[in-house]
């Protein structure tokens, strides 16, 4: 159920008279009202009947009237006086209704991360400076063109500061408004991550090859698409292509501040890449991979002249395919017993998740923050 469900329990006779709840929220200097709004009132919004008092600055707190009949559980949301002003996750995300059994006692006390504003879970004062690298860049031995495009951090022409670079595939659906898929909208993920002062990243996306793309993506030994033209492609990208951008921006360009990432067939060129090239990528961003195309990766690839280390997110909907998180899972434990490097993996399943745009694109300010701005934990 989510708000604005007509399915809403029967009320029972004093199931949870004087119920209270309890809100920390943040604060904005705008000064709304906090309500909440749940199956007790229809999930009316702007009700002043259920409007929080503040207790505190960021604390809020409703009790229920003594005699007022409440649902058995109650399914609720906080809001600033509409939808377009709801509670949302600190990713950004919209969240599932709250719940809270009526009778226990004492009553929830509860979080808010963020609130969307205005409709807009981003602040558009945060949007990153988009700057076309080349609308025909070559790939060599290809013969293929394609538009690269860098994501800068929205302060970067005043910053003075290096950042790290993350290099991901099938750059038209990562930002562009009218992809026929959707878009993962990368650079409002990137805007509401900068707010919150995790956006100090480049990200270089990377347009696919249209009819050829599925070429490209596949690696270059035997699959259950013959062998693709993969190994050409991840060597334009470490030998010409990365060397392009710590040229033209200010980066951070050593393995340990690269990463390289994509999704599907995407995901799958890029654990490629990653394994080819680790003195390149310290970072791999793979979201819902097509492992099924090479279910043995091959790690005799790696290029491994010392000891290193590689930091690895993984995403998946468990409902995408029979065969994803089995693959995933092999493909972790295959990792896990090499020599040559130590994996630190991260793996996000979803049980609803859905094998598109949209859902990669929650994903992705989760993982920037695991692989970019945590701390590596020994």
């Amino acid at each position: 159920m989510t708000a604005g469900d007509s399915s809403a329990q029967e009320h029972q006779p004093g199931a949870g008279t004087g119920l209270r709840l309890a809100l920390t929220a943040p604060e904005d200097g705008t000064g709304r009202p906090v309500y909440v709004a749940g199956n007790f009132n229809s999930w009316r919004v702007s009700d002043e009947a259920y409007r929080m008092q503040e207790t505190a600055p960021g604390q809020f707190a409703f009790e229920f009237p003594a005699g007022e009949l409440l649902p058995e559980v109650l399914e609720y949301k906080y809001h600033r006086g509409g939808w377009e002003q709801v509670e949302i996750d600190r990713f950004g995300n919209a969240i599932s209704n709250r719940q809270w059994r009526a009778a226990e006692r004492p009553g929830p006390e509860d979080r808010v991360e963020r609130w969307m504003v205005d409709g807009l879970y981003y602040n558009p004062a945060f949007l990153p400076k988009i700057v076309d690298l080349s609308a025909d860049f070559k790939v060599p031995k290809l013969i293929k063109t394609r538009r690269i495009t860098a994501l800068l951090p929205y302060d970067y022409d005043a910053s003075g500061k290096r950042y790290p670079v993350l290099y991901l595939q099938d750059g038209q659906n990562l930002f562009d408004e009218y992809a026929p898929f959707g878009n993962w909208g990368v650079n409002k993920r990137l805007a509401m991550m900068a707010e919150q002062g995790f956006g100090d990243i480049i990200v270089i996306a990377i347009d696919h090859a249209e009819k050829d793309r599925i070429a490209e993506y596949t690696p270059s030994f035997r699959t259950q698409l013959g062998s693709g033209n993969g190994k050409k492609y991840v060597r334009a990208l470490a030998d010409r292509l990365k060397p392009f951008v710590d040229e033209h921006f200010r980066t951070r360009p050593e393995r340990e501040h690269t990463g390289i990432g994509g999704s599907s067939m995407g995901g799958l060129i890029s654990i490629y890449g990653g394994l080819i090239y680790p003195e390149v990528y310290g970072k791999l961003m793979i979201f819902s991979p097509s492992l099924w195309v090479s279910p043995n990766i091959h790690f005799h690839y790696m290029n491994f002249f010392d000891p290193r280390d590689m930091r690895v997110y993984v995403y998946a909907g468990e409902g995408e395919s029979a065969n994803m998180v089995p693959n995933i899972r092999r493909f972790i434990n295959a990792s896990e017993q090499q020599t040559e490097a130590s994996f630190t993996f991260e793996l996000s399943l979803d049980p609803d998740g859905a094998h598109n745009e949209a859902r990669w694109g929650q994903e992705f300010p989760r993982a920037v923050e695991w692989l970019f701005f945590q701390t590596t934990k020994d």
